[in-house]
Protein backbone atom coordinates (compact mmCIF):
# COMPACT_ATOMS: atom_id res chain seq x y z
CA UNK A 1 0.00 0.00 0.00
CA UNK A 2 2.92 2.14 0.55
CA UNK A 3 4.61 1.29 -2.19
CA UNK A 4 1.26 2.20 -4.37
CA UNK A 5 1.28 5.65 -2.52
CA UNK A 6 4.80 6.48 -3.38
CA UNK A 7 4.72 5.33 -6.87
CA UNK A 8 1.33 7.78 -7.42
CA UNK A 9 3.10 9.86 -5.74
CA UNK A 10 5.89 9.99 -7.96
CA UNK A 11 3.89 9.81 -11.21
CA UNK A 12 1.64 12.98 -9.95
CA UNK A 13 4.89 14.94 -9.06
CA UNK A 14 6.14 13.81 -12.69
CA UNK A 15 3.22 14.93 -14.37
CA UNK A 16 3.06 18.28 -12.99
CA UNK A 17 6.79 19.31 -14.16
CA UNK A 18 5.57 17.71 -17.67
CA UNK A 19 2.37 20.36 -17.46
CA UNK A 20 4.92 22.91 -16.25
CA UNK A 21 7.51 22.71 -19.38
CA UNK A 22 4.94 22.48 -21.32
CA UNK A 23 3.14 25.98 -20.13
CA UNK A 24 6.29 27.52 -20.17
CA UNK A 25 7.26 26.19 -23.61
CA UNK A 26 3.82 27.19 -24.95
CA UNK A 27 4.37 31.08 -23.16
CA UNK A 28 7.83 31.48 -24.71
CA UNK A 29 6.18 30.40 -27.82
CA UNK A 30 3.29 32.55 -27.66
CA UNK A 31 6.35 35.43 -26.75
CA UNK A 32 8.21 34.77 -29.69
CA UNK A 33 4.91 35.02 -32.03
CA UNK A 34 4.18 38.13 -30.79
CA UNK A 35 7.58 39.49 -31.24
CA UNK A 36 7.58 38.64 -34.97
CA UNK A 37 3.86 39.49 -35.01
CA UNK A 38 4.49 43.21 -33.81
CA UNK A 39 7.88 43.14 -35.51
CA UNK A 40 5.94 43.06 -39.12
CA UNK A 41 3.73 44.59 -38.73
CA UNK A 42 5.64 47.67 -37.75
CA UNK A 43 7.80 47.03 -40.80
CA UNK A 44 4.95 47.00 -42.70
CA UNK A 45 4.05 50.37 -41.68
CA UNK A 46 7.13 51.73 -42.32
CA UNK A 47 6.99 50.20 -46.09
CA UNK A 48 3.41 51.73 -46.04
CA UNK A 49 4.18 54.99 -45.25
CA UNK A 50 7.34 54.85 -47.38
CA UNK A 51 5.94 53.50 -50.83
CA UNK A 52 2.15 53.58 -51.85
CA UNK A 53 -0.08 50.59 -52.28
CA UNK A 54 -0.26 48.28 -55.04
CA UNK A 55 -3.66 50.52 -56.45
CA UNK A 56 -2.14 53.87 -55.98
CA UNK A 57 0.70 52.60 -57.58
CA UNK A 58 -1.41 51.73 -60.65
CA UNK A 59 -3.08 55.01 -61.24
CA UNK A 60 0.18 56.60 -60.68
CA UNK A 61 1.35 54.25 -63.27
CA UNK A 62 -1.67 55.20 -65.93
CA UNK A 63 -1.29 59.05 -64.78
CA UNK A 64 2.37 58.97 -65.73
CA UNK A 65 1.84 56.39 -68.69
CA UNK A 66 -0.68 59.21 -70.06
CA UNK A 67 1.44 61.90 -69.40
CA UNK A 68 4.34 60.59 -71.27
CA UNK A 69 2.10 59.93 -73.92
CA UNK A 70 0.72 63.14 -74.11
CA UNK A 71 4.73 64.60 -73.32
CA UNK A 72 6.00 62.67 -76.73
CA UNK A 73 2.97 63.50 -78.96
CA UNK A 74 3.69 67.16 -78.20
CA UNK A 75 7.65 67.00 -78.98
CA UNK A 76 7.61 63.93 -81.38
CA UNK A 77 9.82 65.16 -84.26
CA UNK A 78 8.51 65.82 -87.27
CA UNK A 79 8.44 63.33 -90.43
CA UNK A 80 11.40 63.47 -92.21
CA UNK A 81 10.73 64.19 -96.14
CA UNK A 82 12.93 64.42 -99.09
CA UNK A 83 11.16 66.11 -101.86
CA UNK A 84 13.04 65.66 -105.40
CA UNK A 85 13.69 68.97 -107.21
CA UNK A 86 11.80 68.19 -110.20
CA UNK A 87 11.71 70.22 -113.14
CA UNK A 88 8.63 72.96 -113.09
CA UNK A 89 6.88 71.28 -115.91
CA UNK A 90 5.54 68.63 -113.51
CA UNK A 91 3.91 71.02 -110.57
CA UNK A 92 3.84 74.43 -110.45
CA UNK A 93 4.47 74.55 -114.20
CA UNK A 94 1.33 73.04 -114.95
CA UNK A 95 0.10 76.02 -113.29
CA UNK A 96 1.66 78.29 -115.93
CA UNK A 97 4.23 79.23 -113.53
CA UNK A 98 7.50 80.09 -114.90
CA UNK A 99 11.11 80.45 -112.90
CA UNK A 100 12.39 84.13 -112.87
CA UNK A 101 16.06 82.57 -112.47
CA UNK A 102 16.83 79.88 -115.50
CA UNK A 103 17.79 77.42 -113.04
CA UNK A 104 14.86 78.16 -110.43
CA UNK A 105 12.81 75.27 -109.72
CA UNK A 106 10.58 76.29 -107.25
CA UNK A 107 8.70 79.27 -106.37
CA UNK A 108 9.36 81.54 -103.39
CA UNK A 109 5.93 80.95 -101.54
CA UNK A 110 7.14 84.00 -99.25
CA UNK A 111 6.54 86.45 -102.14
CA UNK A 112 3.77 84.33 -104.68
CA UNK A 113 2.12 81.48 -104.34
CA UNK A 114 1.05 80.20 -108.15
CA UNK A 115 -3.14 80.04 -107.67
CA UNK A 116 -4.79 76.80 -107.66
CA UNK A 117 -7.50 76.59 -110.50
CA UNK A 118 -11.01 76.15 -108.94
CA UNK A 119 -14.70 74.38 -109.25
CA UNK A 120 -14.55 70.67 -109.12
CA UNK A 121 -10.59 71.11 -109.55
CA UNK A 122 -10.17 72.02 -106.03
CA UNK A 123 -11.42 68.01 -104.80
CA UNK A 124 -8.33 66.63 -106.03
CA UNK A 125 -6.01 69.01 -105.11
CA UNK A 126 -4.01 67.48 -102.30
CA UNK A 127 -0.67 67.43 -104.55
CA UNK A 128 -0.78 71.43 -104.91
CA UNK A 129 -1.27 71.95 -100.52
CA UNK A 130 1.45 69.16 -99.55
CA UNK A 131 3.71 70.29 -101.63
CA UNK A 132 3.34 73.77 -100.52
CA UNK A 133 3.48 72.37 -96.85
CA UNK A 134 6.95 71.11 -97.59
CA UNK A 135 8.27 74.13 -98.82
CA UNK A 136 7.06 75.82 -95.97
CA UNK A 137 8.47 73.69 -93.25
CA UNK A 138 12.02 75.49 -94.65
CA UNK A 139 11.24 78.87 -93.75
CA UNK A 140 13.00 79.92 -90.40
CA UNK A 141 10.88 80.92 -87.62
CA UNK A 142 7.53 79.58 -88.83
CA UNK A 143 4.75 80.36 -86.96
CA UNK A 144 3.29 76.94 -86.45
CA UNK A 145 3.61 73.10 -85.95
CA UNK A 146 4.66 71.10 -88.53
CA UNK A 147 4.17 67.52 -88.91
CA UNK A 148 7.15 67.06 -92.07
CA UNK A 149 10.14 68.97 -92.29
CA UNK A 150 12.14 68.96 -95.45
CA UNK A 151 15.75 67.30 -95.37
CA UNK A 152 18.31 67.99 -98.56
CA UNK A 153 20.09 64.87 -97.48
CA UNK A 154 18.07 61.85 -98.96
CA UNK A 155 19.77 59.17 -96.42
CA UNK A 156 18.04 61.06 -93.32
CA UNK A 157 14.52 60.97 -94.74
CA UNK A 158 11.70 58.88 -94.07
CA UNK A 159 10.21 59.16 -97.32
CA UNK A 160 11.33 60.41 -100.38
CA UNK A 161 8.38 62.97 -101.92
CA UNK A 162 7.44 62.91 -105.76
CA UNK A 163 5.87 66.53 -106.38
CA UNK A 164 4.25 65.62 -109.65
CA UNK A 165 0.90 67.42 -109.82
CA UNK A 166 -1.01 64.18 -111.49
CA UNK A 167 -4.49 65.00 -110.55
CA UNK A 168 -4.16 68.69 -112.31
CA UNK A 169 -2.46 66.47 -115.13
CA UNK A 170 -5.23 64.44 -116.09
CA UNK A 171 -7.78 67.34 -115.37
CA UNK A 172 -5.81 70.42 -117.94
CA UNK A 173 -3.93 68.15 -120.18
CA UNK A 174 -5.16 64.56 -120.37
CA UNK A 175 -6.82 65.43 -124.20
CA UNK A 176 -4.98 64.85 -127.22
CA UNK A 177 -4.46 67.90 -129.61
CA UNK A 178 -4.98 67.68 -132.82
CA UNK A 179 -1.09 68.42 -133.35
CA UNK A 180 0.08 65.50 -130.52
CA UNK A 181 0.48 62.11 -130.71
CA UNK A 182 0.01 61.54 -127.46
CA UNK A 183 -1.45 63.97 -124.41
CA UNK A 184 1.16 65.93 -122.55
CA UNK A 185 -0.51 64.41 -119.34
CA UNK A 186 0.62 60.97 -121.08
CA UNK A 187 3.91 61.95 -121.51
CA UNK A 188 4.72 63.47 -118.46
CA UNK A 189 3.89 59.63 -117.13
CA UNK A 190 6.28 58.67 -119.19
CA UNK A 191 8.76 61.27 -118.36
CA UNK A 192 8.73 60.73 -114.29
CA UNK A 193 8.87 56.67 -115.02
CA UNK A 194 12.12 57.57 -116.57
CA UNK A 195 13.10 59.48 -113.84
CA UNK A 196 12.56 57.84 -110.78
CA UNK A 197 13.75 54.40 -111.84
CA UNK A 198 17.06 56.01 -112.64
CA UNK A 199 17.82 57.68 -109.49
CA UNK A 200 20.03 56.41 -106.60
CA UNK A 201 16.84 57.15 -104.15
CA UNK A 202 15.08 54.73 -106.03
CA UNK A 203 17.26 52.06 -106.78
CA UNK A 204 18.17 51.91 -103.14
CA UNK A 205 14.94 50.82 -102.18
CA UNK A 206 13.37 50.05 -104.89
CA UNK A 207 10.64 52.65 -105.03
CA UNK A 208 9.40 51.41 -101.56
CA UNK A 209 9.78 54.87 -99.15
CA UNK A 210 8.85 56.71 -102.42
CA UNK A 211 5.41 58.95 -101.81
CA UNK A 212 3.53 59.24 -105.03
CA UNK A 213 0.31 61.22 -105.68
CA UNK A 214 -2.43 59.72 -107.74
CA UNK A 215 -5.84 61.28 -105.61
CA UNK A 216 -7.76 61.61 -108.85
CA UNK A 217 -9.01 58.16 -109.65
CA UNK A 218 -7.49 58.54 -113.50
CA UNK A 219 -4.58 59.90 -112.42
CA UNK A 220 -0.88 57.90 -113.23
CA UNK A 221 -3.17 55.84 -116.00
CA UNK A 222 0.58 54.91 -117.52
CA UNK A 223 2.49 54.84 -114.70
CA UNK A 224 0.91 53.12 -111.84
CA UNK A 225 1.70 49.64 -112.78
CA UNK A 226 5.41 50.68 -113.06
CA UNK A 227 5.54 52.59 -110.32
CA UNK A 228 3.75 50.39 -107.74
CA UNK A 229 6.38 49.38 -104.97
CA UNK A 230 6.01 53.47 -104.25
CA UNK A 231 3.25 54.28 -101.34
CA UNK A 232 0.27 56.14 -103.79
CA UNK A 233 -2.04 59.10 -101.85
CA UNK A 234 -5.28 57.86 -103.26
CA UNK A 235 -8.53 59.00 -102.72
CA UNK A 236 -10.09 55.16 -103.22
CA UNK A 237 -8.79 51.91 -104.80
CA UNK A 238 -11.68 51.87 -106.98
CA UNK A 239 -9.56 51.52 -110.16
CA UNK A 240 -6.52 49.63 -108.37
CA UNK A 241 -6.05 46.03 -108.43
CA UNK A 242 -4.85 45.13 -105.49
CA UNK A 243 -1.25 44.02 -106.67
CA UNK A 244 -1.06 47.70 -107.31
CA UNK A 245 -2.53 49.36 -104.90
CA UNK A 246 -3.88 48.21 -101.38
CA UNK A 247 -4.56 49.34 -97.87
CA UNK A 248 -1.05 47.73 -96.51
CA UNK A 249 1.21 49.92 -98.16
CA UNK A 250 -0.78 53.17 -99.27
CA UNK A 251 -2.75 55.72 -98.20
CA UNK A 252 -6.79 57.50 -98.87
CA UNK A 253 -6.72 60.79 -98.92
CA UNK A 254 -9.79 63.13 -98.01
CA UNK A 255 -10.87 65.30 -100.87
CA UNK A 256 -11.35 69.36 -100.84
CA UNK A 257 -14.83 69.37 -100.02
CA UNK A 258 -16.32 72.62 -102.52
CA UNK A 259 -19.23 73.80 -100.58
CA UNK A 260 -19.00 76.37 -98.27
CA UNK A 261 -18.72 75.03 -94.74
CA UNK A 262 -21.03 75.92 -91.98
CA UNK A 263 -19.20 78.83 -89.44
CA UNK A 264 -21.17 79.09 -86.57
CA UNK A 265 -23.42 76.53 -86.79
CA UNK A 266 -26.27 77.13 -84.52
CA UNK A 267 -28.83 75.04 -86.42
CA UNK A 268 -30.15 71.88 -84.64
CA UNK A 269 -32.35 68.52 -85.30
CA UNK A 270 -35.52 70.92 -85.30
CA UNK A 271 -34.56 73.83 -87.72
CA UNK A 272 -33.17 71.83 -90.40
CA UNK A 273 -36.59 70.56 -92.19
CA UNK A 274 -35.14 68.33 -94.82
CA UNK A 275 -34.94 64.37 -93.17
CA UNK A 276 -32.33 63.09 -96.60
CA UNK A 277 -30.41 65.28 -99.30
CA UNK A 278 -28.70 64.02 -102.24
CA UNK A 279 -27.77 66.26 -104.57
CA UNK A 280 -25.60 65.24 -108.01
CA UNK A 281 -25.36 63.13 -110.55
CA UNK A 282 -27.55 60.29 -110.76
CA UNK A 283 -27.01 58.06 -113.61
CA UNK A 284 -23.75 56.34 -112.99
CA UNK A 285 -21.62 53.74 -114.60
CA UNK A 286 -19.87 50.56 -112.45
CA UNK A 287 -20.92 51.25 -108.61
CA UNK A 288 -23.10 53.78 -109.31
CA UNK A 289 -26.20 52.11 -110.38
CA UNK A 290 -27.56 52.31 -106.71
CA UNK A 291 -28.11 55.99 -107.24
CA UNK A 292 -30.65 55.47 -110.07
CA UNK A 293 -31.97 52.88 -107.84
CA UNK A 294 -32.16 54.82 -104.98
CA UNK A 295 -33.89 58.01 -107.20
CA UNK A 296 -36.92 55.79 -107.88
CA UNK A 297 -37.58 54.65 -104.14
CA UNK A 298 -37.04 57.69 -102.38
CA UNK A 299 -38.23 60.39 -105.21
CA UNK A 300 -42.33 60.59 -103.38
CA UNK A 301 -40.73 60.91 -100.24
CA UNK A 302 -41.78 64.52 -99.22
CA UNK A 303 -39.27 65.31 -96.75
CA UNK A 304 -36.40 63.40 -98.82
CA UNK A 305 -34.55 66.28 -101.48
CA UNK A 306 -33.03 63.42 -104.38
CA UNK A 307 -32.56 65.63 -107.54
CA UNK A 308 -29.52 65.77 -110.39
CA UNK A 309 -26.96 68.41 -109.68
CA UNK A 310 -23.77 70.06 -111.06
CA UNK A 311 -21.64 72.69 -110.18
CA UNK A 312 -23.29 74.96 -113.02
CA UNK A 313 -26.06 77.49 -112.67
CA UNK A 314 -25.07 78.09 -108.85
CA UNK A 315 -25.17 74.33 -107.80
CA UNK A 316 -22.73 74.75 -105.42
CA UNK A 317 -24.48 77.22 -103.41
CA UNK A 318 -27.70 75.43 -103.50
CA UNK A 319 -25.88 72.64 -102.71
CA UNK A 320 -24.35 74.61 -99.45
CA UNK A 321 -27.63 75.91 -98.64
CA UNK A 322 -29.59 72.17 -99.04
CA UNK A 323 -27.09 70.24 -96.73
CA UNK A 324 -27.03 73.13 -94.11
CA UNK A 325 -31.16 72.48 -93.74
CA UNK A 326 -30.70 68.46 -93.97
CA UNK A 327 -30.46 66.31 -91.25
CA UNK A 328 -29.20 63.54 -93.13
CA UNK A 329 -26.64 63.35 -96.35
CA UNK A 330 -26.70 60.66 -98.64
CA UNK A 331 -22.74 59.55 -100.09
CA UNK A 332 -23.53 57.25 -102.45
CA UNK A 333 -21.06 54.55 -104.76
CA UNK A 334 -20.25 56.66 -108.27
CA UNK A 335 -18.27 55.61 -110.78
CA UNK A 336 -15.73 55.08 -108.09
CA UNK A 337 -16.25 53.98 -104.52
CA UNK A 338 -15.74 57.32 -102.98
CA UNK A 339 -16.99 61.05 -103.69
CA UNK A 340 -16.72 64.40 -102.58
CA UNK A 341 -19.83 64.44 -101.33
CA UNK A 342 -18.77 62.92 -97.82
CA UNK A 343 -16.60 65.76 -97.25
CA UNK A 344 -18.78 68.37 -98.12
CA UNK A 345 -21.21 66.74 -95.64
CA UNK A 346 -18.94 66.70 -93.09
CA UNK A 347 -18.33 70.34 -93.54
CA UNK A 348 -22.18 71.35 -93.25
CA UNK A 349 -22.19 69.09 -90.28
CA UNK A 350 -25.24 66.90 -92.36
CA UNK A 351 -24.73 62.96 -90.96
CA UNK A 352 -23.91 60.97 -93.63
CA UNK A 353 -25.53 58.26 -94.59
CA UNK A 354 -22.86 56.35 -96.74
CA UNK A 355 -23.80 53.45 -99.11
CA UNK A 356 -20.92 52.17 -100.40
CA UNK A 357 -19.95 48.90 -99.81
CA UNK A 358 -16.01 48.93 -100.57
CA UNK A 359 -15.37 52.64 -99.71
CA UNK A 360 -11.96 52.70 -97.60
CA UNK A 361 -11.85 55.93 -95.27
CA UNK A 362 -8.74 58.57 -94.84
CA UNK A 363 -7.76 58.41 -91.15
CA UNK A 364 -9.54 55.12 -90.54
CA UNK A 365 -7.16 53.42 -88.26
CA UNK A 366 -7.69 56.94 -85.40
CA UNK A 367 -10.82 58.08 -86.33
CA UNK A 368 -14.25 56.25 -85.87
CA UNK A 369 -16.94 56.80 -88.44
CA UNK A 370 -19.59 55.18 -86.75
CA UNK A 371 -19.75 57.98 -84.17
CA UNK A 372 -20.63 60.72 -86.98
CA UNK A 373 -22.44 58.83 -90.06
CA UNK A 374 -24.73 56.09 -90.59
CA UNK A 375 -23.50 53.09 -92.34
CA UNK A 376 -26.12 51.01 -95.06
CA UNK A 377 -25.12 47.92 -97.13
CA UNK A 378 -26.20 48.31 -100.28
CA UNK A 379 -28.44 45.27 -100.38
CA UNK A 380 -30.26 46.94 -97.30
CA UNK A 381 -30.76 50.40 -99.14
CA UNK A 382 -31.99 49.09 -102.54
CA UNK A 383 -34.94 47.34 -99.91
CA UNK A 384 -38.34 48.79 -100.03
CA UNK A 385 -38.58 50.98 -97.47
CA UNK A 386 -35.42 49.90 -95.65
CA UNK A 387 -33.39 53.57 -95.59
CA UNK A 388 -36.48 55.58 -94.88
CA UNK A 389 -37.49 53.75 -92.46
CA UNK A 390 -34.00 53.90 -90.90
CA UNK A 391 -33.21 57.57 -90.98
CA UNK A 392 -36.45 58.10 -89.50
CA UNK A 393 -35.83 55.97 -86.36
CA UNK A 394 -32.36 57.72 -85.51
CA UNK A 395 -33.67 59.88 -82.34
CA UNK A 396 -32.92 63.32 -81.61
CA UNK A 397 -30.96 63.10 -79.24
CA UNK A 398 -28.82 60.26 -81.20
CA UNK A 399 -28.85 62.74 -84.31
CA UNK A 400 -27.55 65.55 -81.90
CA UNK A 401 -24.52 63.30 -80.51
CA UNK A 402 -23.72 62.91 -84.17
CA UNK A 403 -24.15 66.91 -85.17
CA UNK A 404 -22.02 67.34 -82.09
CA UNK A 405 -19.43 65.03 -82.66
CA UNK A 406 -19.13 66.31 -86.68
CA UNK A 407 -18.30 69.84 -84.90
CA UNK A 408 -15.37 68.49 -83.41
CA UNK A 409 -13.69 66.46 -86.20
CA UNK A 410 -14.37 68.76 -89.57
CA UNK A 411 -10.83 70.23 -89.24
CA UNK A 412 -9.32 67.12 -90.16
CA UNK A 413 -10.72 67.42 -93.64
CA UNK A 414 -10.05 71.01 -93.98
CA UNK A 415 -6.76 72.20 -96.16
CA UNK A 416 -5.27 75.13 -95.48
CA UNK A 417 -2.15 77.20 -96.51
CA UNK A 418 0.25 77.48 -93.73
CA UNK A 419 -0.99 73.82 -92.38
CA UNK A 420 -2.79 73.87 -88.91
CA UNK A 421 -2.45 71.25 -86.42
CA UNK A 422 -4.84 68.44 -87.23
CA UNK A 423 -5.67 69.87 -90.16
CA UNK A 424 -5.75 67.87 -93.44
CA UNK A 425 -2.57 68.10 -94.71
CA UNK A 426 -1.19 67.31 -91.24
CA UNK A 427 -3.40 64.29 -90.84
CA UNK A 428 -1.76 63.14 -94.19
CA UNK A 429 1.52 63.33 -93.48
CA UNK A 430 0.94 61.65 -89.96
CA UNK A 431 -0.56 58.93 -91.99
CA UNK A 432 2.38 58.48 -93.99
CA UNK A 433 4.72 58.53 -90.94
CA UNK A 434 2.42 55.51 -89.70
CA UNK A 435 3.06 53.45 -92.58
CA UNK A 436 6.93 54.53 -91.96
CA UNK A 437 7.99 51.26 -89.81
CA UNK A 438 6.17 49.23 -91.95
CA UNK A 439 7.95 50.36 -95.25
CA UNK A 440 11.56 49.96 -93.56
CA UNK A 441 10.42 46.16 -92.73
CA UNK A 442 9.74 46.05 -96.47
CA UNK A 443 13.04 47.66 -97.54
CA UNK A 444 15.17 45.43 -95.00
CA UNK A 445 13.55 41.94 -96.12
CA UNK A 446 13.79 43.29 -99.89
CA UNK A 447 17.76 43.17 -98.86
CA UNK A 448 18.18 39.80 -97.34
CA UNK A 449 19.73 37.86 -100.65
CA UNK A 450 21.10 41.14 -102.04
CA UNK A 451 24.89 40.06 -102.07
CA UNK A 452 24.06 36.80 -103.54
CA UNK A 453 22.12 37.50 -106.52
CA UNK A 454 23.53 39.19 -109.42
CA UNK A 455 22.42 42.35 -111.31
CA UNK A 456 20.69 40.70 -114.00
CA UNK A 457 18.91 38.18 -112.12
CA UNK A 458 17.99 41.26 -109.64
CA UNK A 459 16.25 43.14 -112.76
CA UNK A 460 14.96 39.70 -113.85
CA UNK A 461 13.17 39.59 -111.07
CA UNK A 462 12.22 43.24 -110.60
CA UNK A 463 10.62 43.30 -113.94
CA UNK A 464 8.62 39.69 -113.13
CA UNK A 465 6.76 41.76 -110.24
CA UNK A 466 5.84 44.22 -112.31
CA UNK A 467 1.83 43.74 -112.68
CA UNK A 468 0.05 43.23 -116.29
CA UNK A 469 -2.48 46.11 -117.64
CA UNK A 470 -5.21 45.56 -116.93
CA UNK A 471 -7.17 48.07 -118.85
Amino acid sequence: MAMVEKNGSTIGYVARNLLLCLFLVTTILFALSCYFVLRSTAHNRFLSSTFPSKSFLDDVNVKEAKQEKENCRCSKEPLKVYMYDMDPEFHFGLLDWKPEKKNSVWPDIQKYIPPYPGGLNLQHSIEYWLTLDILASEYPNAPRAIAAKRVHNSTEADVIFVPFFSSLSYNRFSKVNPHQKTSRNKDLQGKLVAFLTTQEEWKRSGGRDHVVLAHHPNSMLDARNKLFPAMFILSDFGRYPPTVANVEKDIIAPYKHVIKGYENDTSGFDTRPILLYFQGAIYRKDGGFVRQELFYLLQDEKDVHFSFGSVRNGGVNKASQGMHNSKFCLNIAGDTPSSNRLFDAIASHCVPVIISDDIELPFEDVIDYSEFSVFVRTSDALKENFLVNLIRGITKEEWTRMWNRLKEVEKFYEFHFPSKVDDAVQMIWQAIARKVPGVKMRIHKSRRYSKSVSETERESRWSSLIPRSFW
